[in-house]
């Protein structure tokens, strides 16, 4: 399946802004099932300096200066992406997570995708023991990891009431789970709180979804949006270099229907869009993000 992406953010401000500097986060990720075959970035207005790099988690950030005053800034990403991702593993497939623990503790490798970096607390996903212990209910002894994970990311569907108006983007993990409400970024937070805090390693992940509108309505220019869910370390024997995309917000395994961005510890590694603003009074953020299937762009 081949995607046209287009993801727009606009800005705007009650007062004039004189110095601006953001970071950008938008380009989708190559590998694991996906291939990056064009992306390109508009933004105003121009910035003044632009910084390219690829952080420790491969990860493509533009840094922007903005030194134009400004009462509105706009950033336009374009991209167009090949996914095509293996059929997901049997129920109860590869080792028990036991054993996927201590593999993860002993394996050496200290590069972006190693276990290591995910199996620890973060700035955005502190361990908490109510956490712990509602996902140790989906992992009794011998049980294999990704077995465990796919119930566990039944469980939060069942239980959590999808509210958008329940948290904000600064809502820690605790919260969201006593509410057993938020959105996606939440439900991903909780899911990582609750496999960290039994020793596996799990990365948040950004990016998009396919959507399709109600039979016989067109689709809606931006009416997709950013998503969010979970990557588990199942270990090296269950290919794509153990890592399983999983989707507690939807209740399924990623497939050809995810888009990946980003790949990190939290949200904060991978937030589309940060940084600084020099300027007074209150802004006002929209996003419109379109997803569409090349054979229904026609």
């Amino acid at each position: 399946m081949i995607y046209t992406l287009r993801h727009l953010t606009t800005y705007r401000y009650a007062r004039t802004v004189r110095f601006a500097r953001c970071n950008l986060r938008l380009r989708p990720r190559d590998g694991e099932g996906q291939r990056v075959l064009e992306s390109a970035l508009h933004v105003a207005p121009e910035p003044t300096r632009r910084l390219e790099r690829r952080d420790f988690f491969g990860l493509d950030t533009l840094t922007l200066t903005l030194d134009e005053p400004h009462r509105e800034f706009t950033v336009e990403a374009v991209s167009r992406v090949a996914v095509e991702r293996p059929a997901p593993p049997p129920p109860e497939a590869g080792p028990s997570w036991e054993a996927v623990r201590a593999a993860a503790l002993a394996l050496p490798s200290l590069g972006p995708d190693g276990p290591a970096h995910f199996q620890f607390p973060s700035q955005r996903v502190p361990l908490d023991p109510a956490v712990t212990d509602y996902a140790r209910t989906s992992f009794p002894p011998g049980r294999s990891a990704y077995g465990g994970a796919v119930e566990l990311m039944h469980r939060i569907r069942d239980d959590f009431r999808f509210d958008a108006k329940a948290t904000t983007v600064s809502t820690p993990p605790a919260e969201a789970f006593a509410l057993r409400a938020g959105v996606c970024q939440d439900f991903a937070h909780v899911m990582i709180a609750g496999l960290r805090g039994l020793g596996l390693p799990a990365a948040y992940v950004s990016g998009y979804l396919r959507t399709r509108p109600p039979p016989g309505r067109p689709r809606l220019r931006g009416a997709d949006a950013s998503h969010a869910w979970v990557a588990l370390w199942c270990g090296p024997e269950m290919g794509e270099g153990g890592w399983i995309g999983l989707d507690p917000t939807n209740d399924c395994v990623v497939r050809d229907n995810h888009i990946v961005v980003a790949r990190g510890r939290d949200y904060a590694d991978v937030a589309p869009i940060d940084g600084i603003v020099a300027s007074a009074g209150s802004q006002k953020l929209t996003v419109e993000v379109d997803v569409i299937p090349e054979d229904e762009a026609a």
